[in-house]
């Protein structure tokens, strides 16, 4: 069975089979800030929707990050998502470079967990 939470025309915000969630992507609270405070709020909307959806950090199998600029933004999210993330829980992570939808966006991100 095929759950799908917060559906809309485009897109669910979460999607649960066979015990896996998939959340869409999620970027910051507030596109008007630095790197850090987008890495921060996208990561607590990470935490809101795996919440919901009966999961947390610790059930993540893994995450890809988008970046808008490597050389400029790397270092700093890398900051933000080493201090989110469970020591001993670390998913499967690939980040790459992107362009993003809104040019104010510096870091967008996909995860995949497992239901607690």
């Amino acid at each position: 069975m095929i759950e799908r939470i917060q559906t809309k025309q485009r897109m669910s915000r979460i999607v649960k089979h066979n015990g896996t969630i998939y959340l869409c992507g999620q970027v910051c609270a507030d596109a008007s800030k630095d790197i850090t405070e987008q890495t921060q709020t996208m990561l607590d909307k990470v935490d809101q929707l795996l919440i919901e959806a009966g999961s947390d950090r610790q059930h993540i199998l893994s995450a890809t990050i988008y970046v808008k600029d490597m050389a400029e933004h790397f270092a700093p999210m890398n900051a933000v998502w080493d201090a989110w993330v469970p020591e001993g829980f670390a998913p499967a992570r690939a980040c790459v470079e992107a362009s993003m939808a809104r040019d104010v966006l510096l870091v967008e991100i996909s995860v995949v967990a497992a239901e607690k």
